[in-house]
């Protein structure tokens, strides 16, 4: 049996989304770039330290500065199918505990062809939940939401 094409693109706490939940990441529209803009957003500078001294000019700086990094939000955008209405129910409601709750509330991210890996927890829900299929029906069923993640050490 061939690998399904979204089976190995993330992993969470060693967890491969697509094949134990039927999770995957998912764009807004076609030709999309959200997740991947949010992965890769550098994290907002820390401020260096002036000092302002009323009789001189401007302000002065240590000769060496120190580039920090503060921590960053990471919002991205999943889906999550099934086959039916009962097994979508079951693997969405799974899905979202295995997330708030994580390792002791943390969530290791690993994306293998980006060669990235964060270490985030869950903040917020945002904008709830999105019906992409009629759950009200039999049949196939595909779910959307977003999930704003804190990583309070960026990683990059």
């Amino acid at each position: 049996m061939a690998k399904h094409i979204l089976s190995g693109q993330v992993f969470i706490n060693n967890t491969d989304i697509w094949i134990t939940y039927s999770a995957f990441l998912r764009e807004e529209q076609k030709g999309g770039h959200e997740n991947l803009n949010a992965l890769l957003s550098p994290a907002k500078m820390k401020s260096n330290v002036a000092v302002n001294i009323r009789e001189h000019n401007g302000e002065v700086y240590s000769d060496v500065l120190q580039a920090k990094s503060e921590g960053r939000d990471v919002t991205l955008h999943f889906a999550i199918s099934a086959e039916n209405i009962s097994m979508f129910i079951q693997r969405y409601t799974a899905f979202i505990q295995f997330l708030k709750t994580g390792e002791n509330g943390w969530l290791r991210f690993r994306f293998p062809t980006l060669g990235l890996e964060m270490q985030m927890f869950a903040d917020q829900f945002p904008n709830g939940f999105t019906a992409i299929s009629n759950l009200w029906s039999e049949g196939a069923q595909c779910g959307a939401f977003k999930v704003k993640f804190r990583e309070p050490v960026a990683s990059f």
